[in-house]
């Protein structure tokens, strides 16, 4: 499913709001977002789409400083997202959970699927800088309920 969003953001401006709409569908039984709960998920949305379309520098721009200090390059952290995250690198399907408040960073709960049809329960740490959310962190775990 998220494969076809991705492509499908690339597609004309009628096809993506209709597609958008049929995306709200999804979440029938969350509570309305508010502007945080918004901008987070169009952060990870968005770095997961620069992961499906091969856009290193992309993917990059969503990362934390921290993660940027620890990996250094785009082609060093693409490279070790593809490798220890492919359910994040190639997801097909991703459902966002619950968005807990931890002080200075959030954890954004995302169920995903990956490539092999895994289901993946994805912790997001994520933090504010000059008022855009960045990624500062991803944990997996094997999902017992899936997507």
């Amino acid at each position: 499913m998220v494969a076809t969003v991705l492509r499908a953001w690339v597609l004309p401006a009628s096809l993506v709001i209709s597609l958008s709409a049929s995306l709200l569908l999804l979440w029938p039984t969350q509570p309305l977002a508010d502007d945080t709960d918004q901008e987070i998920r169009e952060t990870i949305l968005m770095q997961i789409e620069a992961f499906a379309n091969n856009e290193p520098e992309a993917a990059w721009a969503f990362a934390s400083e921290g993660i940027k200090r620890r990996f250094g390059s785009s082609d060093v952290f693409i490279d070790m997202v593809r490798q220890a995250y492919p359910a994040v690198h190639q997801a097909t399907a991703i459902e966002f959970d619950e968005r807990v408040p931890h002080g200075t960073f959030e954890i954004q709960v995302v169920k995903l699927q990956g490539p092999d049809g895994k289901r993946w329960d994805a912790y997001y740490r994520m933090v504010s800088v000059d008022g855009s959310w960045k990624v500062a962190g991803v944990q997996l775990y094997p999902s017992e309920v899936g997507i």
